[in-house]
């Protein structure tokens, strides 16, 4: 079944790869949608382009990998990237997700796999594992169900507002262009919110908003 699209332009792709039989591979699958147009193939080129809608990333070294992503993002903080990677190491996704990655596909994805890991990153989901996101989420409920039992924190709306973005895993810039403030301002809300909930990250604390561990906010 076909995804339903609003894409109002072609989205532009481009790949992160050293082999080029992947290449073409992943060149072929985009081509068959007239919702994307490929602009890129080369790695050295993607570094330099600035108008993509959409990196699909191929994980090699994972050091260098994860550095190549962080580079991407902090280029182009709006950048929608798919890391594809071989196995499904829980700690290697989640680091890949916190280093920029939007979604995560095994190196065996079929094309129908690929293509609905595209449109659902461009549509403002995350793609990755259910049982990556479900270890993530025990994790840190297991680490925080004794602290929240002790401490139910309190938000004013603006705070509730942010947690929603970053639940969405959006950046701080991503966060202060939908909620009209400043990135400055993006950054003192999330510190203020991992100081109120008793996390030392910002992936912690999007985690216990999505489970729904707290509901009040301040009067």
């Amino acid at each position: 079944m076909e995804p339903i699209t609003h894409f109002t332009r072609p989205m532009r792709v481009g790949f992160l790869d050293f082999e080029p039989l992947r290449i073409t591979g992943l060149r072929e699958i985009f081509a068959g949608h007239p919702d994307f147009q490929v602009v890129a193939t080369d790695w050295a080129v993607a570094l330099k382009e600035s108008a993509f809608d959409l990196v699909v990333v191929v994980l090699r070294e994972q050091a260098f990998s994860l550095a190549l992503l962080a580079r991407l993002r902090s280029r182009q903080p709006g950048l929608k990237l798919l890391v594809i990677g071989s196995g499904s190491e829980p700690e290697k996704i989640l680091e890949a997700i916190t280093a920029g990655a939007k979604g995560w596909l095994e190196d065996t994805a079929s094309p129908v796999q690929v293509m609905q890991a595209a449109y659902a990153i461009l549509s403002g989901s995350i793609w990755a594992p259910r049982q990556v996101l479900a270890t993530f989420v025990d994790r840190a409920l297991d680490t925080s169900v004794q602290r929240r039992r002790r401490h139910n924190p309190r938000f004013t709306e603006r705070e509730e507002e942010v947690l929603q973005q970053l639940v969405l895993a959006r950046s701080n810039r991503e966060i202060a262009q939908a909620l009209s403030i400043r990135e400055q301002t993006v950054k003192s809300y999330v510190a203020r919110l991992m100081r109120k909930v008793g996390v030392g990250n910002r992936i912690a604390l999007s985690v216990q908003a999505a489970s729904g561990a707290w509901g009040e906010k301040d009067d």
